[in-house]
C-alpha cells in the first residue's frame, strides 16, 4: 500500500512538472504573432507602393528574428520616443486633404506615418526590413490604427505613437488584423486572433 501511494505521488509530481512546462512553453509561443493567409493590402499602403515601388519589394526569405539584446532594446526605446516627439499628430484629411494617405512625415502625420518613420530609421540603423513590419490593428474603441511590429527572438514587440513603451504585442488590448509579410513588403498576411492579452511592458 505504501509503495502504491509513493508511486501515485511520483506520478502526480511528474504530471505537474510536465504540465507546468507545457504551459510555460505555450505562453512563450504566444509572444510571437501567429500569421495566416495572404490578405488585402491597405489602400494607403498600396498607393505608397505605387509612388515608391522600392518600399514594397520582395525580401530575403532567410532573415532570422533580431536578437533581443539590451542594445536593441535601447535603440527601440530611443527611436520610439524620438519619433513620437518629432511628429505632430494630424489626421490625413487635415494634412493631405484626403483619407488614408500613407507617407513619411515631415513634422506632421498620423499613426501609419509614425510607423513608417520608425521603420525607416531602424532600417537605416541596420535592421532588415523583414523584421520591421507595418501592422494594422483595431483599438478597443473600434477605431483602426497602425503600429510597427519588430520581430525578435524573444517575441514580437510593438512600437506605437500612442505609447512610448516598447511592448510585447499581446500586452496591448488591440485586435490584431494584419501585417506585412516577412518575405515581401508589398504583401500582407492575417494575424490569427483569440489570444488573451497579458500585462507587462518594457519600460
Amino acid at each position: 500500500m505504501h509503495i502504491k501511494r509513493t508511486l501515485l505521488k511520483s506520478f502526480v509530481i511528474v504530471v505537474i512538472l510536465v504540465t507546468g512546462q507545457s504551459l510555460t512553453q505555450a505562453a512563450a509561443l504566444r509572444d510571437f504573432m501567429e500569421v495566416g493567409d495572404l490578405t488585402s493590402q491597405p489602400i494607403g499602403h498600396y498607393e505608397l507602393c505605387r509612388r515608391m515601388p522600392g518600399e514594397c519589394a520582395a525580401q530575403p526569405s532567410n532573415v532570422q528574428p533580431e536578437n533581443l539584446s539590451q542594445s536593441l532594446l535601447d535603440r527601440l526605446k530611443a527611436t520610439t520616443v524620438e519619433v513620437n516627439r518629432a511628429v505632430k499628430p494630424v489626421s490625413d484629411l487635415d494634412n493631405y486633404g484626403s483619407e488614408e494617405v500613407w507617407a513619411y512625415p515631415e513634422g506632421r502625420g498620423d499613426c501609419e506615418d509614425y510607423a513608417l518613420e520608425k521603420k525607416k530609421r531602424l532600417s537605416e540603423a541596420g535592421l532588415p526590413p523583414g523584421n520591421l513590419l507595418l501592422t494594422v490593428v483595431r483599438k478597443p474603441d473600434g477605431e483602426g490604427h497602425a503600429v510597427l511590429t519588430v520581430r525578435t527572438d524573444n517575441g514580437d514587440f510593438v512600437r506605437d505613437n500612442l505609447d512610448d513603451r516598447v511592448r510585447l504585442w499581446r500586452a496591448i488590448d488591440y485586435e490584431y488584423l494584419k501585417r506585412q509579410d516577412t518575405k515581401h513588403a508589398g504583401r500582407w498576411v492575417t494575424i490569427r486572433v483569440g489570444l488573451e492579452p497579458i500585462v507587462g511592458a518594457v519600460d
